[in-house]
């Protein structure tokens, strides 16, 4: 039997003039002129989101490692190309059943309800959709094997570490703690498998509302790291899987430049991307269900 394997993701704006349509459609409310002015800068700034190609990259390599009997597609929530229109495609394809990959290794309902309405709305076929994956040995081993390659690379250097995850509102924690507590669960699994005797945890990537969201922010850790006597910092995330805004533009561009004002130097491991051991970590994950 075929089965049909959709990884998604939410997606990324096609360019300049699809900056202020994609941000509505991912916020459900027409963003302020003056964000939609900050969001284009901060795109520029990093040339563009690659998370649609990478996603797409990802997908190739998967089908590479499934074999035969799968076909894969990368399917996006806020953009082109659409979850809907994959999953089609993989039908179209003979695919007689659909196993639907959120690129977010926790779950939350709240934010990613969204994905496996898309699957179910769409799909012919029977589907099932992985949830809180997180956990999965494979997974945590590839997370880990980056970090101690960056430790590795610094050689000589003993930076401080911090694992982060994307911040929320306290609404969203407080309707879903379990969520904030699969997050922190995932920073301590990598750090046990990496043998970390010494870390932090923090969010990042604070939404621009007036609402309270979650802390400590990373970059509040920095004048108290620095003042520790620590020299470097070493950033870990723990909820990302690929190179997106998030990524090139809240850490290595805005954190940073805030490291190196408390007198720290930057560093951040690689995102899993197609790095081989992370694919067959999702290779088990979709065999899994």
């Amino acid at each position: 039997m075929t089965i049909g394997v959709i990884l998604m993701t939410y997606g990324a704006p096609t360019g300049d003039e699809d900056i202020a349509a994609y941000l509505g459609r991912v916020r459900g409310r027409e963003p302020t002129p003056e964000l939609a002015v900050e969001m284009r800068r901060r795109y520029r700034l990093i040339g563009g989101s690659p998370l649609v190609d990478i996603t797409r990259a990802q997908a190739e390599a998967l089908a590479d490692v499934l074999g035969t009997d799968f076909r894969v597609r990368a399917g996006m929530r806020f953009s082109e190309p659409a979850i809907e229109s994959e999953v089609d495609a993989l039908v179209a394809e003979g695919a007689k059943r659909i196993v639907g990959v959120p690129m977010s290794p926790q779950w939350s309902d709240r934010l990613m309800a969204g994905y496996e309405r898309a699957v179910a709305e769409s799909s012919p076929v029977p589907f099932a959709i992985a949830r809180s994956w997180w956990c999965a040995p494979s997974f945590v081993a590839a997370i880990a094997a980056a970090v101690r390659e960056s430790l590795s690379e610094l050689a000589g250097v003993s930076p401080a570490i911090v694992l982060t995850a994307h911040s929320l509102p306290r609404r969203v924690f407080e309707a879903e703690p379990q969520y904030v507590d699969e997050l922190k669960q995932t920073a301590r699994a990598v750090a046990a498998k990496a043998g970390l005797e010494q870390w932090s945890f923090a969010y990042q990537s604070a939404g621009h509302t007036a609402e309270e969201w979650l802390r400590p922010d990373l970059v509040d850790l920095f004048p108290s790291l620095a003042a520790q006597g620590a020299t470097d910092v070493l950033v870990v995330p723990v909820q990302f899987l690929a190179d997106h805004l998030e990524v090139l533009y809240d850490l290595d561009i805005a954190a940073a430049a805030q490291a190196r004002e408390a007198g720290l130097r930057y560093h951040r491991i690689a995102m899993p991307n197609t790095r081989p051991d992370f694919i067959c970590a999702l290779a088990a994950i979709v065999r899994a269900l």
